[in-house]
């Protein structure tokens, strides 16, 4: 068994109950820089092993592996000191938020010969990960788009303070998600081009950027996608609209994967259609705390994915080169929201001097 660290316990929580429950790892030690946060997981999970020191973490010889899920500012930084510790590493989604740090990490990763894992939670979750097995085994045919969008009703969130903060983005706290699917189907994306706005309601509130936001992708093949996201008003029920879907169209069928409602369709390349969900046992295992919040099925699933990548030493993806790229994909997307013009990802790359072939883009 792996031995398990974890630093930040708002979103760590989740990988808390899935360290706790996967029989691939062992939970040696949780980090927060609250006390405060810290005895109300240990109380949570009677889990008694905190500290409010990430060096008394990285300290630690026992552990193996340490789960990043701290502001995205700190991400460069605790994912290098982690790797200099010698820990393999799993951090959450977006993995950096300066492309600036991305060389001195490449490199930091090459010479601790230690594995990084970026948390992309949505594609292990059971109707994308069904959806992806489909697509593999060719039950669509050749892939033509790629159609995904993330839409919820999170006014709540404006009652955050810091979600009225400038340095906070939908574009990287929910549309990351529907862009991740983009990168996993169409990797090499050459161009993109989006228009966003302030919704009314994002207005009154007082949020400094955009909640609704549209964007067309362009790969190097031809090919296009495109993602869109909504986050300030009401959706249409469930059994209408997911929150979050993934359709992908081919030559010859058709699947749309979605998220909170455990479900899937397919149109296969027979011409059977399919509509399969799953009961309740696959519900609690995603779904362990109120109101289906948090992710700690997807982060067990994934945990141990990146476990068996690390047993047989082989490449647990996104790794930390594809989490790089779609970075410099989400910044050319912001860019295009700021300039109303599209954005080529190599204009990026070359103004941080990267090569996109690094990246897969």
């Amino acid at each position: 068994m792996l031995k398990l660290g974890i630093l930040g316990l708002g979103e760590g929580r989740s990988t808390m109950s899935a360290a706790l429950a996967s029989n691939k790892y062992e939970l040696v030690k949780i980090c927060d820089a609250s006390e405060a946060v810290c005895k109300q997981r240990a109380k949570e999970f009677d889990f008694p092993d905190y500290t409010t020191s990430y060096q008394e973490m990285l300290d630690d010889a026992a552990i193996d592996v340490i789960a990043i899920y701290t502001p995205d500012h700190l991400h460069a930084d605790h994912v290098k000191l982690a790797l200099q510790h010698g820990k393999h590493v799993v951090c959450t989604k977006p993995f950096i938020d300066d492309l600036g740090r991305a060389r001195e990490l490449l490199e930091i990763s090459r010479q601790s010969g230690k594995k990084v894992f970026v948390g992309q939670s949505s594609r292990f979750f059971e109707p994308y990960k069904r959806q992806r097995t489909d697509y593999t085994e060719g039950i669509i045919g050749e892939l033509i788009t790629v159609e995904c969008h993330y839409n919820a009703d999170h006014r709540w969130f404006l009652e955050k303070k810091w979600a009225l903060e400038p340095s906070f983005k939908w574009l990287y706290g929910g549309l990351s998600h529907p862009v991740d699917f983009i990168r996993w189907y169409l990797p090499e994306i050459e161009e993109v081009m989006g228009y966003g706005m302030i919704s009314a309601n994002g207005k009154k509130a007082g949020l400094k950027n955009e909640d609704t936001m549209h964007f067309i992708f362009k790969a190097t093949d031809g090919r296009v996608a495109r993602v869109s996201g909504a986050y300030t008003g009401p959706i249409q029920p469930a059994y209408r609209e997911s929150e979050m879907s993934c359709v992908l169209r081919g030559t010859e069928g058709a699947s749309q994967a979605d998220y909170h409602e455990l479900r899937y369709a397919v149109t296969t390349n027979t011409g059977e259609e399919k509509l399969i969900t799953w009961g309740d046992a696959k519900l609690k295992h995603f779904f362990r705390f109120e109101g289906q919040s948090h992710h700690a099925g997807e982060y067990q699933n994934y945990l141990e994915y990146f476990a068996e990548s690390i047993a047989d030493n082989t490449t647990a993806y996104p790794d930390l080169k594809e989490g790089i790229g779609t970075i410099a994909l989400l910044q050319a997307m912001d860019r295009s929201l700021q300039t109303g013009v599209p954005v080529k990802i190599n204009d990026i790359l070359n103004e941080y001097q990267l090569l996109r072939s690094d990246f897969g883009l």
